[in-house]
Parts: C-alpha cells; sequence; structure tokens
C-alpha cells in the first residue's frame, strides 16, 4: 500500500507540474501582448498578469525538479513539493479573480487550480504519520526500482497526453476570429508531449525488465557454486 500510494502522489504532482508549465506559457500572450489578441480589457494589468506568468513558470521548474527529487528520494522533496503547490495555487486563484473580474471567465486557468489543490489535500494527508511511515517520500530512492520506474513512466506518459491534447481540452477558451491559438504552439507541444510520451514508454519497458528478477548477494553467489571437482 506504501507503495501504491507513493506512486500516485509521483503520478499527480507530476501532472499538476505539466498543468502548471502549460498555464504560464499559455499565459504569455496576454500578459505582454493582450492588445494582439483582443484583450484589450486585459492592458491596464498587464503588470499583475506578468507577475503571475513568471511566478506560475517559477512553480511549474520548481513543481518539475521535486516530482525528480520524489523519485530519487531527496530529503527536500516534500518541502519543494508544498512551495511549487502553493505558488501555484497562489497564481491560478489571481488569474481567477482578474479573469473573472475583467472577462467574465475562470477558465481554463480553473482546471490548474482544481488539480493543484486536490494534489496539495493528497501529499497533505500523506503527512499523517501513520500514512507517513509506509510511504515516506523522503527515503532514500534506488534508481532503476521498480515502483520508482512505474510512477515515473506514467508521470511521464500522462503529462505528455496533456501537452498533445492542450488544443482540445482548453481550445474553446482561445478561439479568436474562429481560429484555435493553441495552434501557435503546435510544434513545442508535439515535441514535448511526444518526447514526454516515449520516455515514460521506455521508463515502463525498463520496469517490465526489472520486475520479479530477484536479486542475488555476494553470500548466495558463493553458496550455489558449484565445487571445482563436481561432475
Amino acid at each position: 500500500m506504501g507503495k501504491i500510494l507513493r506512486v500516485i502522489a509521483i503520478i499527480m504532482m507530476g501532472l499538476t507540474a505539466a498543468f502548471t508549465l502549460l498555464g504560464g506559457i499559455g499565459t504569455i500572450c496576454v500578459a505582454w501582448f493582450p492588445e494582439n489578441y483582443d484583450f484589450e480589457v486585459l492592458v491596464p494589468y498587464k503588470f499583475i498578469y506578468q507577475t503571475a506568468t513568471i511566478f506560475t513558470l517559477a512553480a511549474a521548474m520548481l513543481g518539475i525538479a521535486a516530482t525528480v527529487a520524489l523519485i530519487r528520494g531527496k530529503k527536500w522533496a516534500y518541502r519543494g513539493v508544498l512551495i511549487a503547490l502553493l505558488v501555484g495555487l497562489a497564481t491560478a486563484g489571481t488569474k481567477m479573480y482578474y479573469s473573472s473580474m475583467l472577462r467574465g471567465s475562470v477558465a481554463p486557468t480553473n482546471i490548474r487550480f482544481n488539480m493543484t489543490i486536490v494534489t496539495l489535500i493528497v501529499f497533505l494527508l500523506l503527512r499523517i504519520p501513520g500514512i507517513w511511515q509506509k510511504v515516506d517520500l523522503t527515503r532514500s530512492g534506488k534508481n532503476g526500482s521498480s515502483d520508482n520506474n512505474i510512477a515515473a513512466g506514467a508521470a511521464m506518459i500522462l503529462s505528455g497526453l496533456v501537452t498533445l491534447t492542450t488544443p482540445i481540452w482548453v481550445g474553446s477558451t482561445h478561439m479568436l476570429n474562429g481560429y484555435n491559438l493553441v495552434h501557435v504552439l503546435d510544434v513545442p507541444l508535439t515535441i514535448g508531449g511526444a518526447t514526454l510520451v516515449i520516455a515514460g514508454i521506455l521508463s515502463l519497458l525498463r520496469t517490465r525488465g526489472t520486475v520479479g528478477i530477484p536479486a542475488t548477494t555476494p553470500s548466495q553467489a558463493k553458496e550455489t557454486r558449484l565445487p571445482r571437482n563436481a561432475a
């Protein structure tokens, strides 16, 4: 159960980091060039959007680093996760407030906000002593261990799929004169998403190759070695 919860936590953090990164990148256009996309109403608030975007990207970078640290069992991983989630939650809330006030809609930032708050709740629950002892997200990780590979692989595959399908799930909020503005980023989204999916599949294949192979200690190998005069 501890391994299952550990894998779920890593996958959720990986997905949240992906949503945060996409949210930061997707806001650059209206944060710096709102007048070019028929968002003149946002022009007086450019500084607020620019600040929120910078902190969103910072939270995404920290979230990605914290996800990797979780996989490797680094001591600072849990603390890094909480900081990334709290900063991401603050930036999402800020964007939602001004978006609701200025254009009457909070989409698609509400998706990132909801994902972030659910992930934060999960990590806070994992800190309950009885659960924490089983999961222990700061335990020393082993590169190549099956649960680490499963968590990393699943997180990358799901994040890659989210990236590849971005034009679909945010398209309705990025239409301008009948054109989906997300398609401007088709090339980086396709390359990034495909790379994540392929890397995730390779990680899972690596897991398949290691699961079920019992470790042999030097003493066991010595015991099973045939004597020299054996027939």
